[in-house]
């Protein structure tokens, strides 16, 4: 087995702890910073665990303007557009990361998910394999021999077994599967009346997605529950399908560090994280464990 990088799905920690933690919890200007915190305890809570030597924080900053988008303007159009609270928060939270030793990722045209496929395919030629620290289905593509997932929040992992135990396919199999179940979080359409199940049997016994579509009048005569109707869906919303497979595709050519080497964690940053501790009233709590995590007394 490889060594391996952490690369962390930021933001989706981001707002869990924006969702779970009152914002009552302000800085010294009186802005609310509860995700900050919530976000700080949990790369605390990583970093003593696991004590990584490469790690690297993805965010997202491209939601509305993506490379996607410009393939489809509905892409995540149905999601509220983060309140500028929350946008100061995500700032301080890429701080904090950086000020920890962290690589922090982000690009105005590729989202998080796109970051961390492309570290993960440029660090295969240096012999780095990958813990992809998120909870989200859509990195089941990526998962590989040396490439697993960690739902942190849960602290259960998966490889390329638990792809399959989880979804009913196999990770080379897992942008097809989508391409054909859609993602209504994403605002992404697939083929209408195919579930997950179905899109599952459908794989299972064609493969891939092409092979379905060209055999689409094969599937009227599987031994599956509305078989007729699927393979009539199939035949009808193909280029739906095909779109949904680009969209839900994690890129692999984003701009991200090549070597190894850039991905290996710093010393946290002591003269940043006294201004952090002090502008962003962390409590002596959270103070006392960045200052252990540093190996030195901070402020």
């Amino acid at each position: 087995m490889p060594n391996r990088v952490h690369l962390i799905d930021a933001s989706m920690y981001v707002f869990r702890a924006w969702h779970s933690i009152p914002d009552s919890v302000v800085d010294r200007d009186g802005r609310p910073v509860n995700a900050v915190h919530g976000f700080t305890r949990f790369l605390l809570d990583l970093l003593e665990r696991i004590k990584p030597v490469h790690a690297a924080a993805a965010f997202d900053e491209s939601l509305t303007h993506s490379f996607r988008n410009d393939l489809y303007p509905a892409y995540k159009a149905n999601r509220e557009t983060t309140p500028p609270e929350l946008d100061y928060q995500f700032s301080c939270c890429k701080q904090v990361a950086a000020a920890l030793g962290l690589v922090v990722l982000a690009d105005q045209r590729y989202e998080a998910d796109d970051l961390i496929g492309s570290a993960v395919e440029a660090l295969r030629a240096e012999g780095l394999g990958a813990v992809i620290v998120s909870a989200d289905k859509d990195f089941g593509q990526l998962v590989d021999r040396d490439v697993s997932q960690w739902d942190y929040a849960r602290d259960q992992r998966w490889d390329e077994a638990g792809v399959k135990t989880r979804l009913g396919v196999l990770p080379r199999q897992v942008v097809d599967y989508l391409a054909l179940t859609g993602d209504a979080i994403d605002n992404i359409p697939g083929i209408p009346g195919i579930g997950a199940k179905t899109a599952a049997i459908l794989l299972g016994h064609f493969g891939t997605l092409d092979a379905l579509l060209s055999r689409s009048d094969e599937v009227a005569f599987l031994r599956m529950r509305g078989a007729a109707r699927a393979s009539s869906l199939l035949r009808e919303h193909a280029a739906i399908a095909r779109l949904a497979r680009t969209l839900t595709a994690i890129a692999l050519d984003a701009p991200v560090p090549a070597t190894a080497a850039h991905y290996r964690r710093r010393a946290p940053a002591l003269a940043e994280l006294d201004d952090l501790f002090e502008r962003l009233n962390f409590g002596p709590l959270t103070r006392s464990r960045i200052r252990s995590l540093a190996g030195a007394t901070v402020g």
